[in-house]
């Protein structure tokens, strides 16, 4: 069994001796980094770093430290977590399968450290999927009529669930700003990369007609400007006129299970710090 590891992400306005403070404070307490990077925003001035370490005492106490040591001295924020953590997330989807059953199996096999507390969708026709994963499914019909009661219902099941992370799993339905406001936690969404073009119904379908010559995923945090989250992950893949609509589909599918996957991933391990409409990631 990995011993158990402190984890931090600061950042802060930058300015020297930082990454001498962090270390020397680690080191004087008799933990052991295990693994440490950071960034500067030189247009900002603002600092970034992640710091992974196993503390010599209590470490519930040096985390509190630790956050304290970054306010008062370094006058930066440090969100810290366990690296023994195994968050609760909520899946939202529609009808299609593929980023779903994916990361409910990475789940389940510990490639990605969490539990899945809730399953709720605007269709019942994952609910057999869902249960033969032993997963409890929330079945929530989406109308313009009824979109408020529905996403008060959808809150309150999250919140039940204990869920730390919403992710939509291809859930085909806009989040309104006050399902974002009143969640409680972050929401990641992936979408393919053709947006803003090729926006509305069959999006393939009209990248063949227009003949691109390459196709991608975004998995990104969803806010109140749709689509405009901060990015996580982003990849892509060529295409040749060969392919057929079919293959551009099944190619924008192998990427959206693997960026989403990241993106999930990266939340739950603590290397992601977003700020300005933009992400840093630690890998």
């Amino acid at each position: 069994m990995a011993e158990e590891r402190i984890v931090a992400l600061l950042h802060g306005p930058d300015r020297a001796g930082i990454v001498a403070r962090v270390s020397g404070w680690i080191f004087a307490r008799g933990g052991n980094i295990l693994h440490a990077d950071q960034h500067r925003d030189r247009e900002e001035g603002i600092f970034f770093q992640r710091v992974e370490w196993v503390p010599a005492g209590d470490i519930e106490e040096e985390m509190s430290l630790f956050q304290e040591m970054a306010k008062k001295d370094l006058g930066m924020i440090a969100d810290v977590m366990r690296s023994s953590r195994r968050p609760k997330i909520a899946i939202m989807v529609s009808k299609f399968e593929h980023c779903f059953s994916d990361i409910v199996l990475r789940c389940r096999s510990g490639e990605i450290n969490c539990d899945v507390s809730a399953v709720i969708s605007n269709h019942e026709n994952l609910r057999h999927l869902s249960e033969m994963f032993g997963l409890e499914y929330h079945y929530t019909p989406v109308t313009k009529e009824n979109k408020g009661e529905a996403e008060k219902r959808q809150i309150e099941i999250i919140k039940k669930s204990g869920a730390e992370l919403v992710i939509m799993a291809r859930y085909m339905q806009i989040l309104s700003e006050s399902f974002l406001d009143n969640v409680g936690v972050p929401v990641i969404n992936i979408h393919h990369s053709f947006l803003p073009a090729f926006a509305g119904a069959k999006p393939y379908h009209q990248a063949f007609e227009r003949g691109v010559k390459i196709i991608g995923a975004t998995a990104h945090y969803a806010t109140k400007d749709l689509d405009e989250g901060p990015i996580i992950s982003q990849a892509v893949d060529t295409v040749s006129h060969r392919d057929n609509v079919d293959d551009l589909m099944r190619k924008g599918r192998e990427l959206e299970r693997v960026v989403f996957a990241n993106a999930v991933r990266w939340h739950i391990e603590g290397r992601i710090l977003t700020y300005k409409n933009k992400t840093v990631i630690f890998n």
